[in-house]
């Protein structure tokens, strides 16, 4: 079944970082149109919790580990019988500039925004070709942009888009659907310590005040839900999407439009 209002019902969708934020939103969409959800993350208690609200799996492990994600895999065959979706959401850590950014502190980064994805999409693929089924990769608006003091941050989400771009050229034939994600400020638990940090440096009085701050110039002017990203992933990561692979999808509100060098213009009330 294609097109709008394909069901995801009895469809499985195994989400890494699904314990908090984006993941968490996914995870919950998902389940409340019938489908199965299978969470891996390194830490049991986030995962477990919302294994528990939605009826989902809980998978402990190490999702930039070859093994561990394909143990989870084989867990998730042996017990549900098949993978329908692929979402790959672990991310994080680089954030700092270059030069500040020593071996270990780059290997961390690498290995948690791509390594994390390549893995577990690799392990899942044999799955997702008898399915037919979807991976959606988590990058963000930093995949496509910089922002200051985050480069392996940076470098590691523009990475996902090319990994995003090479398995939608070579598994589409397979039929398998493969597209990025790329979101803006959105208010979860990590951005709320970004937020923290920001507004304790800056003077600010809240995270609120922060948030206010870096989307001031946005179109919406405001963050994101989690909710509203999971949206957009369960969109792509189902039939309701059929002909679109190896796609950037921007979620920023508005952000990527705004012309930098004109923003004082703005301001100026013109």
């Amino acid at each position: 079944m294609s097109g709008i209002g394909a069901s995801i019902e009895g469809k499985v969708v195994v989400i890494t970082g699904g314990g908090t934020g984006i993941g968490a939103a996914t995870a919950r969409r998902y389940a409340a149109e019938g489908a199965h959800v299978v969470l891996i993350g390194r830490r049991p208690g986030p995962i477990e919790e919302v294994a528990a609200q939605t009826g989902g799996l809980a998978i402990v492990a190490d999702a930039s580990s070859r093994s561990d994600a394909e143990a989870a895999i084989h867990r998730v065959v042996t017990e549900l019988g098949r993978v329908d979706v692929v979402v790959a959401n672990a991310g994080g850590h680089g954030l700092s500039t270059v030069l500040d950014t020593d071996d270990d502190a780059w290997e961390i980064s690498f290995r948690t925004n791509v390594t994390t994805a390549f893995v577990l999409a690799r392990a899942a693929l044999p799955h997702l070709i008898e399915s037919h089924g979807q991976i959606v990769v988590v990058s963000s608006l930093a995949g496509l942009f910089a922002g200051p003091s985050v480069a392996g941050y940076t470098v590691g989400k523009h990475a996902l888009v090319g990994l995003t771009r090479t398995l939608a050229r070579d598994y589409g034939r397979y039929g398998v659907r493969v597209n990025a994600v790329c979101p803006g400020w959105v208010q979860t638990p990590m951005a709320d310590e970004e937020m923290d940090e920001f507004a304790r440096r800056a003077g600010l009085d809240s995270r609120e005040q922060g948030y206010g701050l870096v989307t001031a110039d946005v179109p919406l002017g405001r963050p994101a839900q989690p909710d509203e990203i999971a949206a957009v992933i369960r969109f792509l990561g189902s039939a309701e999407s059929s002909y679109i692979t190896g796609a950037t999808i921007v979620a920023d509100g508005g952000a990527h439009i705004v012309d930098v060098p004109t923003i004082p213009l703005s301001h100026a009330g013109l």
